[in-house]
């Protein structure tokens, strides 16, 4: 089963109509880290076996610096997201899971998907 963390830029509604779909995810805001540092919430993903989900470019960045090979991140290219948004990271998740269950930096808008393997270079 995929289990994912959302970012704090994603509704926390999003993170129900997920477990809908049948995946397990959690809004930073429902563990207490509504105002966590990004490589505090990367830490908590890695250490929960989580995918990392953000419309923050900074994710990708932590993980390139610190040559880490985990937690998969999928980083949403979009000005705003609402918590419909989520049938967007369902199908990245679906569309994708076999590369973020081995590690992966995912990148998506909507109309494409760009996987890269981890760690960053």
């Amino acid at each position: 089963m995929i289990a994912m963390l959302l970012d704090q830029g994603l509704a926390p509604r999003a993170a129900a109509l997920l477990v809908e779909r049948g995946i397990d995810a959690t809004h930073v805001s429902a563990v207490g880290m509504a105002n966590a540092e990004d490589a505090e919430i990367l830490a908590t993903a890695r250490a929960s076996g989580r995918i990392c989900v953000t419309l923050d470019h900074d994710f990708h960045t932590h993980l390139a610096i610190a040559r880490q090979g985990r937690p998969s991140v999928i980083l949403l290219r979009a000005e705003r997201m609402s918590a419909e948004d989520a049938n967007l990271i369902a199908s990245v998740c679906f569309q994708c899971e076999v590369a973020l269950a081995r590690d992966a930096a995912v990148s998506a808008d909507g109309r494409s998907i760009r996987v890269r393997r981890l760690p960053l270079r």
